[in-house]
């Protein structure tokens, strides 16, 4: 199979419906491809709107289930371990981002940008569609991490990427991981491409991360990935 979208949800009740149905038409375009959202812990009504879904606009919607929160790094690692693809698709599941953007994540990835066959596509939100403050503290955090870890990457919290799902599952696993996808990507020695890429007002709901949740677990996880450069060793060995 060539293609798993992945799609972490957790109370999004309201978002999941039109968003399967968004997914599944774009997907009918993408042969051997299969679509997975992973309910982590919502306590609404996410699950059953998850199966109603299946029903209505994608019978092949496969479903898994964390019954406790366990966050959304691990939410993508359950599901990068049952999917079947030869790559990953991941977007969030606020329906923030445009899933009409995957074919063209996908093409970038399997070479279609100059020859180049990165390990991991990334999209790049250029217009965001937040208030002010999420989109400053967004820059700040971008700038101080791009400036620390020199991944080069613009927007390294856009949930819409494209990674090989063998070199995903290489990666060293922790809670938040996922924001820090370029900088591990390219440790392993694989590039990274970034893409423009469209954002959307939040359909419904609130966003699950703020200012407060998510400045400390940033600074720590920044430090401790910048450790994981810095002690990597690794290099060409040649037979004599």
């Amino acid at each position: 199979m060539l293609l798993s979208v992945l799609v972490p949800v957790h109370n999004e009740e309201a978002s999941v419906l039109p968003l399967v149905a968004e997914i599944a038409a774009v997907l009918r375009s993408i042969a051997a491809s299969e679509l997975l959202f992973v309910d982590d812990g919502s306590d609404d009504q996410t699950l059953r709107r998850l199966i109603e879904a299946r029903k209505e606009h994608f019978a092949g919607l496969r479903i898994l289930h964390h019954p406790m929160r366990r966050g959304q790094s691990t939410a993508l690692w359950s599901g990068a371990h049952a999917a079947r693809g030869e790559w990953l698709a991941t977007l969030d599941g606020d329906g923030q981002n445009d899933p009409a953007d995957l074919p063209k994540l996908l093409e970038i990835a399997l070479g279609g940008n100059d020859g180049i066959f990165p390990g991991l596509v990334i999209g790049h939100r250029r217009r965001r569609r937040d208030n002010i403050v999420r989109r400053i503290s967004s820059v700040a955090a971008n700038s101080v991490r791009s400036w620390l870890l020199g991944d080069a990457t613009p927007d390294t919290g856009c949930g819409l990427k494209v990674i090989r799902r063998d070199l995903f599952l290489s990666l060293p696993y922790f809670d938040h991981m996922h924001r820090f996808l370029p900088a591990l990507v390219q440790r392993e020695g694989a590039a990274v491409v970034s893409t423009p890429v469209g954002h959307r007002p939040r359909r419904a709901g609130t966003p699950h991360y703020g200012i407060l949740n998510r400045t400390w677990a940033g600074v720590v996880d920044t430090a401790g990935v910048r450790w994981l450069q810095r002690r990597d060793r690794r290099g060409e060995a040649r037979e004599v």
